[in-house]
Formats: structure tokens, sequence, C-alpha cells
């Protein structure tokens, strides 16, 4: 895994973990990795990002293949954090209005919490 350094932006997770188990040793350092890399500033793009308007500008869903599983880790990119808002494992080749709605409200309480506006 990539080290921090000072200037990173903090992860701020608002729902879901990765941790092994569920995740397989390969498909947490995988996604780990990929964190730390939009913690430094990288714009990631497919096959491991995919942006997510349904939920908001700036959003997007982290995607990592692990043996039996296709996890999906749904962030939003903040001027002052990368903000995790879910983190799941996809079933289906859509993704579930459940996450979307789940996601959405979660990112606009985040806002208002941190600074009292609806999101971008």
């Amino acid at each position: 895994m990539l080290p921090a350094r000072p200037r990173d932006k903090p992860l701020v997770w608002l729902h879901g973990e990765i941790k092994t188990p569920p995740f397989s040793t390969q498909a947490r350092i995988e996604a780990g990795v990929l964190l730390r890399k939009l913690q430094r500033g990288e714009r990631l793009a497919m096959p491991h990002s995919r942006p997510m308007p349904a939920i908001g500008r700036s959003c997007h869903e982290l995607r990592v293949r692990d043996r039996d599983a296709a996890w999906r880790i749904v962030y939003f990119v903040w001027v002052e954090a990368i903000v995790i808002l879910d983190v799941f494992s996809k079933t289906t080749r859509a993704t579930p209005k459940s996450v979307l709605q789940i996601c959405r409200a979660r990112l606009a309480a985040y806002m208002r919490l941190v600074s009292g506006t609806a999101p971008p």
C-alpha cells in the first residue's frame, strides 16, 4: 500500500468498510491502493472507476473484482476529502435504486453538516 503524505485528502467513511472477510486479501489491497490514489488527487477511470451522476456531481464508484464478488465503493470527491458513501457487493448489472437513494441522502446530509449547503 502507498504510504500517506501530509497533503493527502482524508477518507471520510459514512458507511461500509473494507476488511477480510468478506473481501479477499487481494481485493482489499486493491481497494486500498485505489483509495490512496484518490487521496493523492489522481483521477481514476474505467475499468477502476466510473462516474455516478445519478447520485451527484463528483460521485463515482470504484470497481473491485474479487474471486466471488464484484465490489463497489461509492465515493464523492470533495475539495477537503474523499467521502465514502457506501460499500456493497454488486449482484446485478444495474446499481440498485435503493443504493442510489441512500447514497444521495448520505451525501446531502454530509454536505449540510460540513458546509450548510446542498450537494453540488
